[in-house]
């Protein structure tokens, strides 16, 4: 049976949520959504957990540092998406923060989310197979 990677977008903005959705739904995605810094955490650690999230840094009730160290230490690692305004943000992260890309918000940045997610979810993929000891078709989990 294929599994569908399900995609968490949390953003302040209702509205680039629902843009956000229904162009990863299109792409085949899952897609849920949260509109607080509270939901995303309760969302990446449920039981029924994502595979993905695109964060937005100006989520209420966000410490955008604080929020990436706890999912740092989530496992399987969560593969995030930062989509913000701000460039500066890049200084929150860690050397060993790879799972996490920065896209600014701009025009083109949906492309340029879709190419992340897509280039994250596989290098995630893989990484999971690997450390099962078995490699994976390409956009699906075993």
């Amino acid at each position: 049976m294929e599994e569908f990677f399900t995609i968490l977008i949390a953003d302040r903005n209702s509205h680039v949520r629902m843009f956000l959705l229904r162009e990863l739904m299109a792409e085949g995605y899952r897609v849920k959504m949260a509109a607080t810094a509270e939901n995303v955490l309760k969302m990446a650690y449920a039981r029924d957990g994502i595979d993905l999230l695109i964060l937005d840094p100006d989520l209420p009730g966000i410490d955008l540092a604080a929020m990436l160290t706890t999912l740092a230490d989530r496992i399987p690692v969560l593969p995030i998406v930062l989509h913000t305004h701000r460039r500066h943000d890049e200084a929150l992260l860690r050397n060993d923060d790879r799972w996490v890309t920065i896209i600014e918000k701009a025009g083109d940045s949906v492309e340029r989310i879709k190419e992340a997610v897509g280039r994250l979810l596989r290098s995630s993929t893989a990484g999971i197979a690997e450390a099962a000891g078995h490699r994976c078709p390409e956009g699906k989990i075993s």
